[in-house]
């Protein structure tokens, strides 16, 4: 059985790789514990003797916050907060992020600044170990005093509410506190804020996004490398001097793969008819770079995110401090969320345009692909395909993060709406899978038309791999099937990139 101990190392995006797909069980180190426990009795203790109201452990919430609460009612307060918050709505959040919230928000409760009780963290755990999965819905959050509303939908079968999904059946709350034996966690003062309060809904769905996009982006490289091939695409574009006297660094490193992916290619080296290529092959550097930067700046971001304490008040034990502030704020991921929407839309615009060039009928492909068009369509509706689902990415791409709605009677007069960009990003990002799928269908097909001549030994191999979903289109017959196959391909395939030693989270 493989363990992660939850300590002070850095939480990276390789680990959090390497404890999804090896079914990783999480549990606290001795150290984490110690500091869980040190505040928790920090806290105790500071509020046997408090007199003076300290925001959300002794009072209301939000617009509420001058409204003192006794002693005697702060748990109650506590639940009551949970309850009252879980207000979501709308489709369910895939179980894959909620399972990702879960480990995110005991990674920020473990740093010792949020004044739960260890059951509380350790409950937590127990879930994502026997997978338990909260329902939690995609709508009711605003991004700013955290993520409420999802975060109360994932707290409340702590309590024995709500539901939950267990081995494929959902189920309440109440009955999987039961089959484990489990007592409800009683809240104690603070707990339920802290609970509520933080970003580990926008969290998980970046490092979701992130997860996926590394691969994604190169594979758009890749396919982008067998288009240009089978288009009769020149490679003058992608000399190293081009680059270097405009040196981003995304397009230096897409310059530098395509040719890489290319070499060894008879056609990409054969005399050429043409002086210029189209923007979406002879770009392809600037367009993708200008994507492979954005997407590490979103990888900074949410990799201190996930690193960070974001729930509210925080507690300073050693320096006796209870400070009130605003870490639960998204603006950061609600920029960094549309940043990433727009890059991802951006590989998947440039892709469709270069599959509407492969089926143009130029440079002595055939019309749509197929040796007898007219009597067959080919690859004419593919494209069509492709180009509503760029067109949706567009309308998605319109910023969450430049909206802000005031709430709770003008406390909370701004907001990120980062949890909107996250749903969105999601969807961009599923997206931009089928484009480049819908890309690769019909770059495959164009290289089939240049035989005998051949492209490089890796496109060559990588072809191959993908003849084995999908076959030579010789006459019209039902698409929709191949395209699902050619995502299916995508997400199934180990891509390994020649003559780089390529981390996985490295563009």
């Amino acid at each position: 059985m493989h363990i992660h101990y939850i300590d002070n190392n850095i939480l990276s995006f390789e680990t959090i790789d390497e404890i999804i797909k090896n079914h990783y069980t999480i549990q606290l180190s001795e150290d984490a514990k110690k500091r869980i426990v040190k505040c928790r009795t920090y806290l105790d203790n500071k509020m046997k003797s408090q007199t003076e109201p300290i925001y959300g452990i002794n009072t209301g919430f939000g617009s509420l916050c001058d409204h003192v609460i006794s002693n005697e009612d702060l748990s109650a307060l506590q639940k009551n907060l949970v309850m009252s918050h879980a207000c979501g709505t709308g489709d369910e959040v895939p179980q894959e992020i909620v399972k990702l919230m879960l480990l995110l928000k005991a990674q920020s409760l473990s740093y010792g600044h949020s004044g739960v009780q260890l059951i509380t963290v350790e409950r937590l755990l127990d879930f994502y170990n026997h997978d338990i999965i909260p329902v939690v819905y995609q709508q009711g959050s605003l991004g700013a005093s955290g993520d409420l509303s999802p975060l109360a939908h994932m707290s409340l079968p702590l309590l024995g509410l709500g539901e939950v999904y267990y081995k494929g059946r959902k189920m309440n709350a109440d009955a999987i506190l039961n089959k484990f034996k489990w007592k409800p966690v009683e809240l104690q003062s603070k707990e339920g804020l802290a609970l509520l309060n933080g970003t580990q809904f926008m969290s998980a769905y970046g490092v979701y996004c992130c997860l996926k996009v590394f691969k994604l982006s190169r594979l758009a490289d890749v396919i982008g490398a067998l288009s240009l091939d089978a288009f009769d695409g020149r490679i003058e574009p992608f000399h190293e001097l081009i680059q270097l006297i405009r040196p981003h660094k995304g397009q230096i490193k897409t310059a530098r793969r395509i040719n890489n992916l290319l070499e060894g290619s008879e056609l990409i080296h054969r005399s050429k008819a043409h002086v210029q290529d189209p923007y979406s092959f002879r770009c392809i550097p600037q367009v993708h770079g200008a994507s492979k930067d954005s997407i590490n700046y979103v990888s900074y971001v949410f990799k201190n995110e996930i690193n960070s304490v974001t729930d509210n008040p925080t507690i300073f034990p050693d320096e006796d401090l209870i400070i009130s502030a605003g870490n639960f704020h998204g603006q950061p991921l609600a920029l960094a969320l549309d940043n990433l929407a727009i890059a991802l839309a951006e590989l998947g615009n440039i892709s469709e345009r270069r599959t509407y060039q492969l089926i143009s009928g130029k440079r002595d492909l055939p019309h749509f692909l197929v040796s007898h068009p007219g009597l067959n369509s080919g690859f004419m509706i593919p494209q069509y395909t492709s180009a509503s689902i760029v067109s949706q990415n567009k309308q998605l791409c319109t910023p969450s993060s430049v909206d802000s709605i005031e709430s709770s009677q003008g406390q909370e007069d701004h907001v990120s709406m980062g949890a909107n960009a996250a749903t969105k990003c999601f969807k961009v990002m599923e997206n931009l899978e089928k484009i480049i799928a819908i890309e690769l269908f019909n770059a495959a097909q164009a290289l089939e038309f240049r035989r005998p001549t051949r492209t490089s030994p890796y496109l060559e191999n990588f072809v191959a791999a993908y003849r084995k979903y999908v076959k030579f289109i010789e006459d019209d017959e039902v698409m929709y099937t191949n395209i699902a196959k050619s995502i299916n391909f995508l997400k199934d395939y180990k891509l390994e990139i020649p003559y780089e030693d390529v981390k996985m989270f490295q563009l």
